[in-house]
């Protein structure tokens, strides 16, 4: 029985000896790209290699890659889904392809790890027609002949449509953004042997089949409206380092894997309540040891808990683990920090082990004064007589972060119901509360993928420039603390004493625009960070880059430079792309820190 890592050790030296180079993880919070809010897939740093740039590494590159996404966040509980997860992957660029891959991928879960190829099932593609029947993209024969030859028996091989044998970080053909990249995949599921019943299939629902890896093939970038294709015909594999685990363990519980099973046991000792006595107590179980993970993992890399982008995120989890140990009976005895110490044996973790646990008690002690403020609501409600209905039990979420389980829990102890009809009032106005919050967050929450424009990308430029500027004007005090990025408006944050005065924007605004007028061209070089930092480029918030970095330059590298920063990118190439800017807002946000607003749009 190998632990999660053995099984990474043996991923990265079994693809070494197919003669691929590893390449260093990215960080889960990837800073100086507007593009995303996580890292949500090992791809994600490797677009631009995928569509054609040279990697110094070579053609062949393999990683384990903490990930997170937050699409299933809602599913956390059963015995599978997490929101944050470790990813082996390898990537071809341009180099071999489905025969190699599907071959290597087949080897490594038999030979390597010793799984049952017996139990193993795949799925391939079925092919893309567009409303009239004309063939977009094809039948994939090739890897279902492949499969074949490799010994899985055809009824052990499954043909199915976009939705489920595509991959890109948005979703299906139909739901990929200008500029997008994806292909077809192949996914390799292992079998439990049960449930068992008509129809079972792989990507059935009822928990005998897990998806184990998906090599997808990555041929097609999305461009006015359509799939082109790529100039390299590109592989990416995939595989969930936890899921791996279960299947070598031949059991389905993700929780009783090496990565998580401590967190288990170590609620266990603070709850006294066992693991798997019961379905409720066991969904607790599964909802804290994921989220504090997660969360543990956010902060590690300097995230603290707020009410915006990253901090958001994990301001979420952590409000959510406390009120499921809540649940479980843990008030007094134990707290969210005892539960995450189990984590200490991460290197990024014990580092950081101070700040986590600081901004872990300082949230956990808000949250518990928000549910103390929210029975204090209800009790003087029950005491005059009112009825608790669904529209209460909502604008106590809304308004006050009150969980419904907590009003049904408080409701139980007071021998009261909650009728099916207040049930149908709470469910209506979450779903109108959700999709609301869909529709604002879908940008930075779908898969960790945001706008890419051309406007944001000018924009991203534009922050550069503006940073470079306060530094030249106010001196080298002046550092970045944060940025976020539309289409029409970039937000940059820095630190400074006071607010600027008009003259001092003005000057920051002129400075700025006559570097765009210059028409600057701006490139790009890829070396290693202690290089990028001996040869001057900016680079703050370095434990969130990886070994090997981006870096930026607005004139010419080796001689006179406006600006040179490691990012990760995407830039104009010239400066006058991005268009005049101009200052229109800033906020003071609190003890040496200023916030601006800027637009490169003409305003009303």
């Amino acid at each position: 029985m190998s632990t999660g890592a053995e099984i990474r050790n043996k991923y990265i030296n079994f693809f070494k000896s197919k003669g691929h180079k590893e390449i260093p993880a990215s960080p889960l919070v990837l800073e100086g790209d507007p593009t995303t809010l996580f890292t949500s897939a090992g791809m994600q740093p490797l677009i631009p290699y995928l569509k054609g740039e040279e990697h110094p590494k070579g053609r062949r590159l393999c990683d384990v890659q903490p990930s997170l996404r937050l699409q299933d966040i809602e599913e956390v509980g059963d015995n599978r889904h997490t929101t944050f997860f470790e990813m082996l992957g390898n990537w071809s660029l341009g180099d071999y392809f489905k025969e190699e891959q599907l071959s290597w991928c087949l080897e490594f879960f038999t030979k390597e790890l010793g799984i049952d190829k017996n139990k193993l099932w795949v799925s391939v593609f079925e092919g893309l027609r567009d409303e009239k029947g004309k063939e977009i993209v094809p039948k994939d024969e090739t890897s279902y002949k492949i499969w074949l030859k490799l010994g899985i028996p055809k009824e052990r091989i499954f043909f199915y449509g976009p939705k489920k044998n595509w991959w890109s970080r948005s979703g299906t053909p139909d739901e990929m953004p200008e500029g997008e990249i994806g292909g077809p995949d192949s996914e390799v599921f292992y079998d439990f042997g049960t449930p068992i019943h008509p129809g079972c299939h792989p990507n059935c629902d009822c928990g005998r089949f897990l998806e184990i890896g998906n090599s997808v093939f990555i041929e097609y970038e999305k461009k006015n409206g359509k799939l082109e294709e790529l100039p390299l015909k590109n592989v990416d594999f995939g595989g969930g380092l936890e899921r791996i685990e279960m299947a070598l363990d031949n059991q389905p519980d993700i929780f009783k894997t090496s990565l998580l099973k401590d967190l288990v046991l170590k609620i266990e000792e603070l709850s006294s309540t066992k693991y798997e006595e019961n379905i409720s107590t066991d969904k607790s179980f599964r909802i804290i040891s994921d989220h504090l993970r997660a969360a543990v993992n956010i902060m590690a890399e300097g995230v603290y808990p707020s009410n915006k982008l990253h901090g958001y995120v994990a301001r979420r989890l952590i409000r959510k683990s406390v009120f499921h140990l809540f649940l479980l009976g843990v008030n007094e005895t134990g707290s969210l920090s005892q539960i995450a110490s189990v984590l200490k044996n991460e290197d990024k973790i014990n580092n950081n082990w101070q700040f986590i646990k600081e901004n872990l008690e300082i949230e956990e002690m808000k949250f518990k004064k928000i549910m103390e403020v929210g029975v204090k609501k209800l009790d003087r409600l029950v005491s005059s007589g009112k009825n608790i209905d669904g529209k209460t039990a909502f604008d106590l979420y809304q308004n006050d972060g009150f969980p419904l389980e907590l009003t049904l829990e408080f409701l139980r102890r007071k021998g009261m119901r909650f009728t099916k009809k207040s049930e149908e009032i709470f469910k209506r106005e979450f779903e109108r509360h959700r999709e609301l919050s869909r529709k604002t967050t879908a940008r930075v929450f779908k898969g960790g993928l945001a706008d890419n424009s051309k406007e944001v990308v000018k924009l991203h430029t534009a922050t550069h420039l503006i940073h470079a500027s306060l530094r030249k004007i106010f001196g080298d005090t002046v550092s970045q603390k944060g940025s976020n990025i539309t289409a029409e408006r970039l937000r940059f944050d820095f630190s400074f004493p006071r607010k600027l005065t008009d003259e001092e924007i003005g000057k920051v605004e002129k400075m700025v625009n006559e570097v765009i007028d210059k028409g600057l061209p701006v490139v790009f070089e890829t070396k290693s960070l202690d290089e990028a930092i001996s040869e001057g480029a900016l680079h703050f918030f370095a434990e969130r880059y990886g070994k090997e970095v981006k870096v930026y330059t607005v004139g010419d590298p080796k001689g006179d430079y406006f600006s040179k920063e490691v990012c990760g990118g995407p830039h104009v190439e010239n400066t006058k792309e991005i268009g005049h800017v101009k200052i229109f807002k800033q906020e003071k946000l609190g003890l040496g820190v200023v916030r601006i607003y800027a637009t490169n749009k003409v305003l009303d």
